[in-house]
């Protein structure tokens, strides 16, 4: 009894302690997790260039990192436009959002209504100023040691196998680590293709909804969408309720928001609940109570960041905690049937 009292100290000592380290060291953890996922995005493109165009290694490498790249320059040439459309749409906007509210008032029974003016005078403008730039200074600043990580990522990679087997010089050893390494690293590139291919899929039949009902900033909209696929569950309910929102304030009316909530619901449930599962198989088989735990726990240690990141970092704890005996029941527990 004794001894496993101990263990179970020692144990909670050290989870403790690993809750600590990623709370504290958020700032320089975070853009390493986010380097290390890109990484895997540019290598798992990088397999797939090199199989389907038949091309050798560094030049799927180099398609993989220009790709990335025009498609960075892209959305930030997207997001910048977008902003000067909001600008000018911006007094239209206000008009439909009185008219709401006054209609709303009206329905409530109110005697008086709230106006604009009322919520923007409790608005402490420069703060608002202040904290936006600081946001965006960080924002920066964390994508240049993003970079940085993952530049020395595709340097060092080459090397990989060879401090292996310096590491373990025993073979059986040796061939232990490298099936663990390349279990890890296929399941979780291949979650990042797939989900990757799902949500341009996911943002590629929003816009066509969003087009056709006129909403305004339809690419932005369908970028966003794109970017929010990757949070389980709460992702895809963002993804309605946001350009719905926006619906009724453009134009001021239900049809609309009915035909883009509809529209993109439908969507969302047909391409996560069915082709997702098909295209995933087994390769994560994570339980759906862990997934959805999982988003709750790294979303409040790493905020929004956690939860893009809580699947792949969850299926990389159960692979690791499956090779050892001590461990492998929590990775059963994590597992969607029991086979790990």
């Amino acid at each position: 009894m004794p001894s496993r009292l101990t263990a179970f100290g020692v144990t909670f000592g050290i989870a403790a302690l690993m809750v600590y380290v990623l709370v504290t060291g958020s700032d320089l953890l975070i853009p390493l997790a986010i380097a290390i996922m890109i990484w895997y995005l540019i290598n798992a493109l990088s397999r797939t260039f090199e199989v389907r165009l038949k091309v050798p290694g560094w030049l799927a490498l180099t398609l993989s990192i220009t790709a990335l790249v025009v498609g960075l320059g892209l959305i930030v040439e997207m997001i910048s436009g977008n902003i000067a459309a909001v600008r000018s749409a911006a007094p239209t906007y206000q008009a439909n959002i009185e008219k709401l509210v006054a209609q709303a008032v009206e329905l409530g029974g109110l005697k008086e209504m709230p106006t604009i003016g009322h919520v923007v005078d409790q608005i402490d403008v420069r703060a608002l100023i202040g904290g936006v730039a600081s946001a965006t200074a960080k924002v920066a600043g964390n994508a240049g040691l993003i970079l940085i990580y993952v530049i020395f990522l595709l340097a060092e990679q080459r090397t990989f196998g060879r401090k292996i087997e310096a590491l373990f010089p025993d073979g059986d050893r040796q061939k232990e680590v490298q099936d663990i390494l390349s279990d890890i690293r296929d399941r979780t590139q291949k979650y990042v293709s797939v989900k990757t291919s799902l949500s341009l899929l996911t943002a590629v039949v929003s816009y066509v909804v969003l087009a056709i009902v006129g909403v305004d900033l339809a690419i932005f909209w369908a970028f966003l969408i794109f970017l929010l696929a990757y949070i389980p569950t709460i992702g895809s309910l963002l993804g309605v309720v946001f350009p719905a929102i926006l619906a009724i304030i453009q134009f001021g009316s239900l049809g609309p928001f009915l035909v883009v909530a509809i529209g993109l619901g439908v969507a969302q449930f047909l391409i996560g609940n069915v082709l997702e599962p098909r295209m995933m198989g087994k390769s994560l088989n994570l339980s759906s109570l862990v997934v959805i735990i999982s988003l709750a726990v790294w979303g409040s240690i790493w905020g929004v960041t956690g939860m893009f990141l809580c699947v792949p970092i969850t299926v990389i704890m159960m692979i690791i905690l499956a090779e050892f005996r001590q461990t492998r029941p929590v990775a059963i527990l994590l597992s969607a049937d029991g086979r790990v």
